[in-house]
């Protein structure tokens, strides 16, 4: 049985954002960051510890994905904690697994992909 789809999900412009949505969720610190955050909130500083990243580079990529809509901020005096803006992003994650389970190994040798800093 064939799935339908509506026009407008067949549209480019939708294939654009869906790709924009993609590349921020590509970048492994941004992926860390969010798989940090399915358990809960955290602060930077526990971000910094849970991912190994610095201060300032988890901070950017903070600020990317609360650009992005993809995490929230709350603010608790000088204090911020950081959480998934929307259960679907860790939903996201957990597909990609699910992906990953069965053809990793096809991900891993894939050359049409190249991976951050190197050039194919």
């Amino acid at each position: 049985m064939a799935v339908s789809r509506s026009l407008a999900t067949l549209h480019p412009a939708n294939h654009a954002l869906r790709a924009k949505l993609f590349r921020g969720l590509g970048d492994p610190s941004r992926l860390g960051i969010l798989a940090a955050l399915r358990d809960g909130p955290l602060t930077v500083g526990e971000i910094v510890d849970a991912t190994g990243l610095s201060q300032p580079n988890a901070s950017n990529h903070l600020a990317c994905l609360l650009d992005c809509g993809l995490v929230r901020r709350e603010r608790h005096g000088r204090f911020a904690s950081y959480s998934i803006a929307d259960d679907r992003v860790a939903t996201i994650l957990d597909l990609a697994d699910n992906v990953l389970a069965t053809s990793a190994s096809g991900v891993l040798t894939c050359s049409r992909y190249a991976e951050p800093g190197r050039t194919t």
